[in-house]
This record gives structure tokens, C-alpha cells and sequence, in this order.
């Protein structure tokens, strides 16, 4: 589904605040918890859809606090546009509340044709940044570069530009861009922001001035990385076990989530986030929190999103390195990957430019796709 051209990015970048969509922030001046919780309890329980299966957990601990129903749905991001508007255009709302990594496509698709809205809470808007309110986001996810603690006693990389030479030929494993528009998004990204650091990090390693023919540095260097043969995987999983599976000689460097460094625990993995990797260690990705337009419980969906903003409500995919953008909610000292100490060091997303992340998905594709050597 294309989005509506009408919607321009200036738009965007105003906010979407002058009511050109149903994702207007709604923020009560007056916030009364108390009245809130009081006016869900007449309505009927919800389902939130997520791509973690937190979310389970998360729905069980809400309906615990406030005494109702609340179900945790795991749906893929791809799978929750579908079924958002499916149930939308049917009148069948199944999805009350969806918490989705696909802000580009929530940009485009769901907020102009109303499917959904966008809620703040009164008492969240000194809170969450202001970049962050509209859409609302509830979290900061990351994908970092890792390598294997076990063989390295540190980063074997130093510069990204290294992942292009015959050293890391067919030894880099990532998520296919193919099948996951978040790294479309991160290659249009790089291209809008951060071409002047990776042309920077060319001539830190190899001593003299990038010369391409390509239209900026970015590009480039996606360009030389796809021509390497990545191992390219159909999800975080593989690239985990790539990278970090004990009682390898010579295992793969990777791109992965943050989230994966669970496995160190509970599959004796041994991954390392390359903390000094020039010119960024990862990038990360933001999380929405919208409510169904057509919900028949606003005021529990409206509950819900107020409850994850809080430490409570949150805390169970921060232990997976999830950042809450809620500033006053600090990450505890026990998550696994030690994000924080270089989350200063992310290639951040700005999502102003949202809607030409999505305009631009094919494009990026198909550069991917003409460029990749298996």
C-alpha cells in the first residue's frame, strides 16, 4: 500500500501535529490515574500485539496492578500492519493496542488513513523528549556489531570500512536487508545523516579520500559490504549463533539486537558488543505505541500505554537492552549486553525523515539485491 503523496515530509517534521491524521497527541492537562483506571473497568479486556514475546509478560503484570484483562500478543511488525488494517476496514478490532518497530510504515500506512492514533499521556510530556511524542515511542532498540569473547580477547574490528576486505570475505553475518525494512531504513538513514563519519572512517583506515562513483559514501560502503558476502539470515537468531556459539576457531563477526545477548546466559554464548568500532558500534531503531482507532476500549488501551511508559510497565524488555524513552526511567545494572555504556556511540534514528525511509525501502532493496555476492 503506497502512502498518500499529499503527506509530505515537512508535515512530518511539524509534528503531524496540524491535524492532518488521527495521530494527533492526545494529552490530558489534567492526568487522574485514578479516573482512568475507573473508566477501563467498564470495558471490556484488550489484546496488544508486539513483536517481542515480552509482551506476555508485560499484559499479565497490567492486568495483575489494575485487576483486568489484558492479553500479550507476539506478531511480527510485517504481520501487525496486515491485521491492523484488516481488522480496521471489518470493523473488527482484535488489536487494541499495537507497540510496532515499523515506524516508517506506521508513518505511511496506518496514522494518514486513521487505523490508528496516537496517544501521550498528561503526565508523560515533560517526561518523554519531544521528538519522541509524535508518534509516541516507547522505546530505543539497537542493533550492535559483536564478535566472539571466546577466540577475541577484543573487537577483531576497528573500523566498519574493514567489513569490505578480503580478510571478513564471507565472514560478516547480518539479517537480510531483503527481509527486514528496518535496515532499508538504516541504509537510507546513513545516506541522509551519517555519509560525512563513514567517509570519514574511510580515510582513518585507509589513508587517502573516498573516490566513488556512487552518490555518497553510504552508499558505497553498502555497496562494498554486500559485494563481500555476508551471511545474510532470515532473522537475529542465526546470526547470534554465528557469531556467538561456543568452541568456534573461527566464527563470524555480526550485526544483531541488542536483545540476543540473553544467550549468553541461557545458551552459553559468548557475544562481546565492539565497543570502539569506528565510526558507530550499532544503530538503533525506535518502538511505537499507537492505540486502534476503532478500539471498543480506548480507555484501557489508553491505561496500557501509560503503564509501559513506566518503569514498572517497561521493565521486562529492558533487561533485553530496550531504552525507555521515558527519562526518568534509568537501565539497571544487570542487562545483559551493556548497551549503556555505548549507547552514546549508536548511529540514533530521526524519525522526520520517516516517510522517505519507506519511499526509499525498494530502492535500497534493489541496490542490495544487484550489489550482494553470496
Amino acid at each position: 500500500m503506497k502512502r498518500n503523496k499529499h503527506l509530505t515530509l515537512a508535515m512530518i517534521a511539524a509534528g503531524l501535529s496540524a491535524g492532518i491524521c488521527a495521530g494527533s497527541v492526545r494529552a490530558e492537562e489534567a492526568f487522574d490515574l485514578d479516573a482512568l483506571v475507573a473508566a477501563a473497568k467498564q470495558e471490556k479486556p484488550i489484546n496488544i500485539y508486539d513483536s517481542t514475546g515480552k509482551i506476555v509478560e508485560m499484559a499479565e503484570n497490567f492486568s495483575t496492578k489494575y485487576g483486568l484483562k489484558a492479553t500479550g500478543m507476539k506478531v511480527s511488525a510485517n504481520s501487525q500492519l496486515e491485521m491492523i488494517i484488516r481488522e480496521s476496514q471489518a470493523d473488527n478490532v482484535q488489536g487494541d493496542v499495537v507497540l510496532i518497530t515499523d515506524a516508517p510504515a506506521a508513518l505511511a500506512q496506518l496514522l494518514p488513513e486513521k487505523f490508528v492514533e496516537n496517544h501521550l499521556p498528561g503526565d508523560m510530556t515533560t517526561k518523554i523528549p519531544a521528538q519522541l511524542q509524535n508518534p509516541l515511542a516507547i522505546s530505543t532498540n539497537a542493533n550492535v556489531w559483536a564478535y566472539n569473547t571466546e577466540v577475541n580477547d577484543t573487537c577483531p574490528v576497528a573500523n566498519i570500512w574493514e567489513l569490505t576486505e578480503p580478510k571478513w570475505k564471507g565472514k560478516v553475518a547480518m539479517v537480510d536487508p531483503l527481509t527486514k525494512g528496518n535496515y532499508t531504513d538504516w541504509f537510507n538513514q546513513l545516506e541522509t545523516y551519517g555519509t560525512g563519519k563513514v567517509a570519514a572512517a574511510y580515510k582513518a583506515h585507509f589513508g587517502k579520500d573516498l573516490e566513488t562513483s556512487e552518490k555518497s559514501a553510504a552508499a558505497a560502503w553498502i555497496k562494498a559490504l554486500a559485494q563481500n558476502a555476508p551471511l545474510a539470515t532470515d532473522g537475529d537468531d542465526p546470526v547470534a549463533e554465528a557469531v556467538g556459539a561456543p568452541g568456534q576457531k573461527e566464527p563470524f563477526f555480526g550485526l544483531l539486537s541488542s536483545a540476543k545477548f540473553r544467550d549468553n546466559a541461557d545458551k552459553g554464548y559468548k557475544l562481546g558488543i565492539c565497543t570502539d568500532l569506528d565510526p558507530w558500534v550499532g544503530w538503533s531503531y525506535i518502538k511505537l505505541g499507537l492505540i486502534a482507532s476503532k478500539t471498543k476500549s480506548p480507555n484501557t488501551a489508553r491505561l496500557f500505554i501509560h503503564y509501559i511508559l513506566t518503569e514498572e510497565g517497561i521493565a521486562p524488555q529492558m533487561k533485553d537492552g530496550k531504552l525507555p524513552t521515558n527519562t526518568d526511567i534509568k537501565m539497571t545494572g544487570d542487562e545483559p549486553s551493556g548497551l549503556m555504556k555505548v549507547a552514546g556511540k549508536l548511529f540514533d534514528y530521526n524519525s522526520s525523515t520517516g516517510l522517505d525511509d519507506f519511499d526509499r525501502r525498494e530502492e535500497w532493496q534493489d541496490f542490495w539485491r544487484v550489489n550482494y555476492t553470496k
